[in-house]
């Protein structure tokens, strides 16, 4: 090959692996603060949203008819405001154990656990607690909805979700949530992608392991700031003689807005 032949395919095959090697290389700095802004900028307009909820339960449990002593437990879950009224939203599989129990398929001939919610406490800005009440619970969809105790003397800062997002499987995700007490509470921004879409019974959105860090009941939205879903425990019965040897198999899910929404209508207002 002539030395013009060799330099017309350095000139040809150069730039094809420039451009295969652009394709496969993570996202330029540039992009990354793009991205990173636009999740800022939700978290600014949403973060408020996002709610701890100190939940007291008394729960009981008899075996073959013997009752065991009635016993109390408290435990925080992270809610998504969706209402200005301080109608919020979390996960029903978190508020209420014995419908966890249910889910997993962990019930057993002669036991039986009962659990009652006796006390809710929204704690929002440097944990100011606020009286609530547990006012709709939809254990097909393991979603709880709470108002506070008395009308809000301020409005609430609350997710639209008529604002909502289709997204499509490996589009970004910005999710939102708040840490521990341990971590005093701390707001929480991640990103993520959409890593599969189910559609049957009902559409549901998988996204990566980095939505979960946060747990369930906070939502998720598109870098546009439109809101994709609320995250909630997905269970079904195990397959018989399958490995997990009964009960049920569980992930937690991106619940659609617009089911999520639907369902929040039915809420009462007092």
């Amino acid at each position: 090959m002539g030395r013009l032949q060799v330099w017309s395919a350095r000139r040809v095959v150069v730039p094809v692996c420039l451009a295969i090697a652009w394709a496969f290389a993570p996202a330029c700095p540039a992009r990354a603060d793009e991205q990173g802004a636009a999740a800022r900028a939700i978290s600014a307009a949403a973060g408020d949203a996002i709610v701890q909820v100190r939940i007291v339960i008394k729960y009981r449990m008899s075996v073959e008819g013997e009752e065991s002593q009635e016993e109390e437990g408290t435990n925080e879950v992270t809610a998504t405001v969706v209402d200005p009224s301080g109608l919020a939203v979390c996960a029903l599989s978190e508020v209420d154990p014995s419908h966890r129990m249910k889910m997993m398929g962990e019930e057993e001939e002669g036991y039986k656990f009962e659990a009652d919610v006796t006390g809710v406490h929204y704690i929002i800005g440097e944990g100011k607690e606020i009286p609530g009440k547990i006012v709709l619970r939809d254990p097909d969809l393991d979603l709880a909805f709470l108002r506070p105790a008395e009308p809000p003397a301020e409005p609430f800062k609350a997710v639209d979700l008529t604002q909502s997002a289709s997204p499509e499987v490996m589009d970004q995700l910005v999710v939102l949530g708040r840490l521990s007490e341990a971590a005093n509470r701390a707001p929480y921004v991640g990103m993520d992608r959409v890593t599969a879409i189910v559609s049957k019974p009902r559409t549901l959105y998988i996204a990566g392991i980095g939505t979960w860090v946060a747990g369930l009941g906070i939502p998720a939205f598109t870098l546009d700031g439109k809101v994709v879903g609320i995250t909630v425990m997905r269970a079904i019965p195990s397959a018989a003689g399958s490995s997990e040897g009964g009960g049920a198999t569980s992930m937690p899910v991106l619940l659609p807005a617009a089911d999520v929404l639907k369902s929040a209508k039915q809420a009462p207002s007092t």
